[in-house]
């Protein structure tokens, strides 16, 4: 259990994190960091996602016992980076770090459940949130170790 509390905390902390190389992911030009509110809006919207994660019964008991901080911190630099702007991620990438750990696709999806609910909450434009969305849907492949 307490492994995969661990592993779901890491799921939320590179997110964001491709086998592949964001310029190889990453829209071209700065639109999607712009319409996310660059770093300031990737911040509240962090924000609020923890806030969601912690309450939700789904994704709660995962990330309680995580440093939510760290876990904040690393998903605003993952979105920015990928969203073209001017960050830098330096966590581990999704495949080694959940290569051990048992992460369900109910898992993944919820945690995307509740991004999409910050996402809305924040007033993030529809078609914004598509493109994030594209961006993190093939991470899923790395991230889901229990098939």
């Amino acid at each position: 259990m307490n492994k995969t509390l661990i592993s779901l905390a890491l799921a939320a902390a590179s997110l964001l994190a491709a086998g592949t190389s964001f310029a190889q992911t990453a829209p071209q030009g700065d639109q999607l960091y712009k319409a996310f509110g660059e770093k300031a809006g990737l911040v509240t919207l962090m924000d609020d996602f923890m806030v969601r994660l912690l309450a939700d019964p789904r994704t709660g008991p995962h990330f309680k016992p995580a440093n939510q901080q760290r876990v904040k911190e690393q998903l605003v630099d993952q979105l920015c980076a990928l969203a073209g702007g001017p960050c830098v991620y330096k966590g581990a990438d999704m495949k080694s770090s959940h290569a051990n750990l048992d992460i369900r696709k109910s898992d993944f999806h919820a945690l995307v459940e509740v991004l999409q609910q910050s996402m809305d909450a924040r007033g993030i434009p529809f078609r914004s949130q598509n493109q994030m969305l594209a961006l993190l849907a093939p991470m899923h492949r790395d991230t889901i170790t229990v098939r």
